[in-house]
């Protein structure tokens, strides 16, 4: 049942094309498993070296549609509007309007319609910015996949995908559509999105007899949605959008409720808390009020308007904002926030797992030095362009014919094992690349060898490959030469010298000296150096291609070491250092040499000695269980060379059962476990699918500096929440600390219903929500990490709250009472104490624009949307002051020039109380915020 609505839905969308729908139903209904390579492309008219002309794809545009799943619908305004009367607060306000009109009070009525209307107004904005903002992030994440078209590479979005197109596959990339595998070479799928089966699958190419099997046992197709976890794949996509596999269940996902995040659900709770004691308190108030002679309606109305007053019923606007706007910061500055919560989350990290390569590096290889394995050493210099420089001797001397010979036979072995391209265009006079930055690092070599890495190509028939993995850290090409078969090889020193038997020098093949070897690539690496090797050999049981495996890998001879360099981005160090003095341990995981890590370590200042590192091999010998041996060597170890992912994991696990909260960066297929597992993953903009897929931030410029931008703006919106929680809660503890003043000893009310609400409004709904936009504090990179299981109201903030809200409640008391002693009318006493409650409030606002810093140094510039806000509250007010309309509902008249002034400098109070307090507590917390981790 569901599958036909589905189909018919899929029909309805894509109907714009006379043969659209049985087009459609042909493709969905074909049994391409069963389909040989060749029926497959017939079928879809494409062709698997030059894929689909531009003509055939606007035409399949036209047919199928666009390769895109219906996605969530965004909430409409008047959902968003309807969602404002969620609040049991304004639950509570509609139940007091209706009483207030069956008592006959419409003055009051009116009002608190008015306080619904403008709160509902507040609200829908907020949410409405908050989810255009949202949306127009989700827009910067968009996928993409490497297509063959017209003959060319090309890299296009997963929705320009059609039936046809050629789509090419690595490990780590997310599948773009439903596909019929043509090439495929040591590939695995992760398909636990459709079957539910967590193991990887393994595929091949060849056709499947039975037409009726079920996806999991499709073992020559890969599917939308899995992620390919290792080897390459060359594939025909059979089906797109809706007609895919995971489209035909596309509507219950997109249907599935979200669930809060973890930083909502503690403030909703927080809110929760704070309402219920408030409403205690303000029930209690009302029931005294009643039994000192208040009517009952009266009564009511008092304690609606001061629990309305009391509680932080802006607290979960002010915080979406504040989150919302952190979103937008750090978009600015080349982070983007997959979820929510992990604005604040990343502001609370106490450690970070980095990678080496194009995070603290600029991931700009390019080849340096070859050694041969004779002890000759040759500089690669560097032209104004890619592929352009020379190989001369270390001396800087011309190369002899032997020499052109040993570095010939290299550079040929180094570039059929390579999937890199690097063409020069000529009529744009530049160098197009494409691929992994080492192979193209290598092609660039072998062009100023004065060698052509195509033509080199040309004359061989590959017959097999094993891709680079870095569980196995080498890559293997098999090609026919002259009916032999040989293998070239290239990887790290100690996982190709296994391989080789035999070494290339003075123009013939010696015996292999390992010791001689593994001392020469130790020297090489302790320079700083990346360090591969170069291997070749011939095969002598020759297979079908394609069933070449590691196990046929022997007796190589060993050609030369390649030495790259990949410069150190220059801003990472002064980020470096930034996370030390903000309390965060930082660590490098790597599968670089030990050597190579150590003095990049020790350029960034990430550790010093030898003991500070530890590799794969030893990480194993001492963590086979978890001993406490284990756990010391990974708390105090900083680079962590040679590892593997289940080592990555294990190493994050171990930091978090230390109480660390971790973040992880990580660009591969091998990081996703890690990342996975961890508080926050921070994926590469330039990495694998999934690891975008499975982490919670995208660093789009893979820059480490990037990231430690990211944990300065996530501190700067949880210091922003913290601000509207003080300026909420004191504003409410002094309105409620004024009314039990004031009833302990049988004075009249200060306030009526009407007006505690007017302030509330004047407050809450205008000047909390600038808080939200405050710039941030530069002083928050020099305070420890707040530990994750810390509340927002904590000791610091109780005592904020009852210094500040103390003051203020004390001040009005103490002018109500000053007034009603000096003979002042009841309603004008009232008038002043209004006007004296909104101007502490706007002081108060000042005051919370910093926890520990003085008001007046923080520049206004900083926030002009809080200068609007007191701007307009104040203007507000005074504007009721001498509106007709609103002097009768409110009970409010102008005040005198002088009467003004007074009631300003004694608002004036607040701040000076708070800027003597903070000036008291300022020592102790400045020791505090200049600590520093080693």
């Amino acid at each position: 049942m569901l599958k036909s609505i589905l189909k018919r839905k899929a029909l309805k969308r894509f109907a714009t094309h006379p043969n659209q729908a049985s087009a459609q139903t042909d493709l969905e209904a074909y049994p391409w498993h069963t389909l040989s390579v060749q029926e497959a492309c017939q079928k879809l008219q494409t062709n698997l070296e030059t894929g689909l002309t531009d003509e055939q794809i606007n035409t399949h545009q036209q047919v199928y549609g666009s390769n895109a799943l219906p996605t969530r619908k965004p909430p409409s305004l008047p959902g968003v509007i309807l969602d404002q009367f969620k609040n049991p607060l304004i639950f509570i306000l509609i139940i007091a309007a209706l009483i207030a009109i069956l008592v006959g009070e419409a003055r009051d009525s009116l009002f608190i319609v008015a306080v619904i209307a403008i709160n509902t107004i507040i609200g829908t904005t907020q949410e409405w910015k908050a989810e255009k903002s949202a949306q127009a992030l989700q827009n910067l994440l968009q996928a993409y996949t490497h297509v063959r078209r017209n003959g060319l590479e090309q890299k296009v979005p997963f929705e320009a995908l059609v039936p046809g197109d050629i789509v090419l596959l690595e490990s780590g990339s997310r599948v773009p559509a439903d596909i019929r595998l043509v090439k495929a070479g040591n590939l695995t799928s992760d398909e636990s999105l459709l079957t539910g089966e967590s193991v990887s699958v393994e595929k091949h190419i060849q056709p499947l007899p039975n037409p009726d099997l079920p996806i999991s046992e499709r073992t020559n197709m890969v599917f939308a949605g899995s992620f390919i976890t290792t080897g390459r794949a060359t594939g025909i996509v059979i089906a797109t959008g809706l007609q895919t596999e995971v489209g035909k269940i596309a509507e219950s996902l997109v249907t599935a409720d979200v669930a809060k995040t973890p930083l909502l659900i503690r403030m909703e709770a927080f809110t929760r808390r704070i309402g219920l004691a408030v409403l205690g308190a303000t029930a209690f108030l009302g029931i005294i009020a009643f039994f000192r002679g208040m009517n009952l309606v009266d009564s009511f109305f008092l304690a609606v308007a001061l629990a309305v007053s009391a509680i932080p019923e802006g607290l979960p606007i002010a915080m979406t904002v504040a989150l919302s706007i952190a979103t937008k910061r750090m978009a600015n500055r080349k982070v983007i926030i997959r979820q929510l919560a992990a604005v604040e989350g990343l502001g609370s990290c106490t450690y970070i797992v980095t990678d080496k390569t194009g995070t603290l590096t600029v991931n700009q290889q390019t080849v340096k030095l070859i050694a041969l394995p004779s002890g000759d050493r040759f500089r690669v210099s560097e032209g104004k362009y890619l592929g352009e420089g020379e190989v001369t001797t270390e001396m800087r001397g011309g190369i002899t014919e032997g020499d052109r010979k040993s570095l010939e036979r290299l550079a040929k072995a180094s570039a059929i094992c390579n999937e890199g391209q690097l063409v020069y265009q000529v009529p744009e006079g530049t160098w197009k690349y494409h691929g992994d930055a080492v192979d193209v690092a290598i092609l660039a070599f072998v062009y100023k060898l004065g060698l052509q890495p195509e033509e080199i190509r040309k004359v061989i028939d590959k017959v097999g490959e094993i891709p680079y993995e870095s569980e196995h850290r080498y890559a293997a090409t098999f090609y026919r030469e002259n009916k032999t078969v040989k293998v070239a090889i290239k990887g790290a020193l100690e996982t190709i010298l296994p391989f080789c038997q035999a070494m290339w020098s003075a123009q013939a093949d010696t015996p292999i000296d390992r010791r001689h070897i593994e001392q020469l690539g130790q020297s090489l690496a302790e320079e700083g150096y990346r360090v591969l090797a170069i291997a070749e050999g011939v095969i002598q049981d020759q297979k079908e291609p394609g069933h070449y495996t590691q196990s046929d890998i022997r007796g190589l001879v060993l050609l030369g070491l390649i030495c790259m360099i990949d410069p150190l981005r220059p801003e990472v160090k002064e980020a470096v250092i930034k996370c030390r003095q903000a309390g965060i341990h930082v660590a490098m995981v790597t599968g670089d040499h030990p050597a190579t890590a150590l003095a990049i370590a020790r350029d960034l200042e990430i550790a010093e000695r030898k003991e500070d590192l530890i590799n794969g091999t030893q990480l194993n010998q001492v963590c086979l269980l978890e001993t406490p041996e284990c756990i010391e060597t990974i708390k105090t170890a900083r680079i962590f060379a040679r590892v593997t992912p289940l080592q990555k994991l294990q190493i994050v696990k171990t930091l978090m059962d230390l109480g660390h909260f971790v973040a992880v960066t990580g660009d591969g297929v091998n990081d996703a476990p890690a990342l996975k597992h961890a508080n926050i993953g921070l994926a590469m903009g330039s990495g694998s699918d999934i690891t975008k897929e499975v982490s919670s931030i995208i660093i789009t410029d893979d820059n480490f500096a990037t990231i430690e931008a990211g944990v300065e703006e996530g501190r700067f919106a949880y210091g922003n929440i913290r601000k509207v929680v003080w300026f909420l809660i004191a504003n409410g503890f002094a309105e409620v600390a004024l009314f039990m003043l004031a009833i302990s000893i049988d004075l009249p009310l200060p306030l009526l219903p009407v007006q505690i609400l007017w302030a509330n409004l004047v407050t809450s709904g205008i000047l909390n929500v600038g808080l939200a936009f405050e710039a941030g504090e530069s002083v928050v990179m020099r305070q420890p990490p707040r530990k994750p299981t810390e509340s927002v109201f904590n000791a610091p903030m109780l005592n904020q709250i009852i210094v500040s809200g103390g003051t203020m409640g004390l001040v009005c008391f103490g002018a109500w009472f000053w007034l009603l002693a000096n003979g002042w009318e009841v309603e004008s006493a009232r008038n002043m104490t209004l006007l004296l409650l909104v101007l502490l409030e706007i002081f108060h606002i000042f005051n919370a624009r910093s926890e520990y810093q003085s008001a007046f140094r923080i520049p206004i510039q900083n926030n002009p949307f809080l200068v609007f806000g007191v701007i307009a509250a104040l203007g507000i007010h005074l504007l009721a002051l001498h509106t007709p309309l609103l002097q009768g509902i409110l009970g409010v008249s102008p005040v005198t020039l002088q009467e003004g002034l007074t009631a300003f400098l004694l608002a004036s109070s607040v701040l000076i109380v708070t800027e003597i307090f903070k000036m008291v507590k300022r020592p102790a917390k400045s020791s505090q915020n200049n600590t520093a981790i080693p």
